[in-house]
């Protein structure tokens, strides 16, 4: 599962160096995706077969995460602009290691 996650955090920088933030965002978020079925794994739950889009939807309602690995999630959930970008400034690669390193560490 770490592979997977290291291989998908390798393709969001390589995508961020070609300037395809867009490619960035998503392959951060699959990341995550696989740390949220890791940690849903290790604490019993039923993993729905779902997205990295809606595991993360379902992680924000887990009262064990702390809000501003919430925020994070709300981050990796927000939709782009019609120009493709984030309505916000934040730096999803990084925060999505974040909130990886939390869901692995749980």
């Amino acid at each position: 599962m770490k592979i997977q996650i290291q291989n998908e955090f390798d393709n969001a920088e390589k995508a961020r160096l070609h300037d395809n933030e867009g490619r960035a965002r998503v392959c951060a978020r699959r990341a995550t995706g696989f740390a949220i079925r890791e940690y849903l794994t290790r604490r019993g739950r039923r993993i729905p077969n779902a997205s990295a889009y809606d595991l993360l939807n379902l992680l924000k309602e887990d009262a064990l995460l702390p809000s501003d690995l919430k925020l994070i999630a709300d981050h990796l959930t927000l939709r782009v602009t019609e120009e493709f970008k984030l309505p916000i400034e934040a730096d999803i690669i990084a925060e999505a290691r974040l909130l990886c390193d939390w869901l692995l560490s749980k």
